[in-house]
């Protein structure tokens, strides 16, 4: 398996350029920076700092979307980033979450971020465009010069999302649970999709928000706010990694879907065994049997979220389970 580590631009760039080196230095293969609008630093200044302090890692969004930007601005942004780290770039995008509420937006439509992704791939092809992508237009519109084959990941959770992925994207970085059953339906919706499907290689992506820490309940502790983002964020995902349907109504009555803050209040009422069927928390023996589950069951990448306050000894902890290689 692959294995990246994704972040928040939350670190002052100077910092961030440090943490960046030394993930790559610990035999990471991916860096995915988180495109959060208001609360974050901004994702393309980020990942451009992420090509420029390494040399070996893969960097994308996670995620962006087809609302917050006009798709020809994404799609010449990411041709950009193409020639900072030819080879090295993924468009992470998808349908969008909280960040969209504070702009005025609701989640964009599966089928504007179908034509958001057939028009990107139309500009990098060098192609002149005419295309309606939600309520967008490109007249007549081309960029500079061409890209390269620039691959286009889907952020997905529910189930017409993941098969919305198999169908068009290059690639799913999926937010499901981490038991066999709500592992085994994504993987089966995602068959669905690729049966469909026109593109030849594609790449499986599990997200593990969450910690590792010897001290398992400071670990649960730490992942407990994504479990309440998943019950708000998709409810059918929500219950097919096993939430109760009581506990899925609770939190969403106490969460509006904004802030992270609001996600920990509301999560409070999540018990600890839930927690751990849905994020990825526990000790170091836990995590070496998640991350043996995942393998086994046909993962090609997993993307460590570190939600510690600290997220060096969680990214530390999976370099070393997962027998990483430094480079540094």
């Amino acid at each position: 398996m692959r294995y990246g580590v994704t972040l928040q631009a939350v670190a002052e760039p100077a910092e961030f350029v440090e943490l960046v080196r030394w993930i790559e230095g610990l035999g990471y293969d991916d860096l995915w920076v988180g495109d959060s609008s208001l609360h974050c630093g901004d994702a393309y200044v980020y990942a451009t700092l992420a090509l420029q302090a390494s040399t070996r890692l893969r960097v994308g969004t996670s995620v962006t979307n087809p609302l917050t930007r006009h798709t020809g601005i994404t799609a010449n942004v990411f041709r950009s980033l193409d020639q900072l780290g030819p080879g090295r770039v993924v468009c992470g995008t998808g349908v969008g979450e909280r960040p969209l509420i504070e702009l005025g937006f609701s989640r964009a439509k599966l089928s504007t971020l179908v034509e958001h992704m057939d028009a990107m791939r139309r500009l990098w092809r060098g192609e002149t465009v005419d295309a309606r992508i939600g309520r967008q237009r490109l007249v007549s519109s081309h960029l500079r010069s061409a890209a390269g084959a620039i691959p286009i990941f889907v952020s997905a959770s529910g189930p017409r999302t993941i098969e919305t992925a198999g169908r068009h994207a290059d690639g799913v970085l999926m937010l499901v649970g981490l038991g066999p059953e709500p592992l085994g339906q994504a993987l089966e919706q995602l068959r669905q999709g690729r049966r469909d499907s026109t593109v030849d290689r594609f790449e499986t992506a599990c997200c593990l928000y969450g910690a590792v820490d010897d001290d398992e309940t400071e670990a649960i502790e730490s992942a407990r706010a994504i479990v309440a983002w998943l019950a708000k964020a998709s409810p059918p995902a929500a219950r097919a990694a096993g939430m109760p349907e009581d506990l899925i109504e609770e939190i969403d009555a106490s969460y509006s879907g904004r802030e992270f803050q609001e996600a920990r209040r509301a999560a409070a009422v999540v018990p600890d065994a839930v927690v751990q069927q849905v994020a990825f928390a526990g000790n170091r023996r836990y995590a070496e049997e998640k991350l043996a589950f995942l393998e086994s069951a046909g993962i090609d990448t997993v993307n460590l979220g570190p939600l510690a306050a600290d997220p060096r000894p969680t990214i530390e902890a999976v370099a070393e389970i997962a027998g990483l290689e430094p480079t540094g």
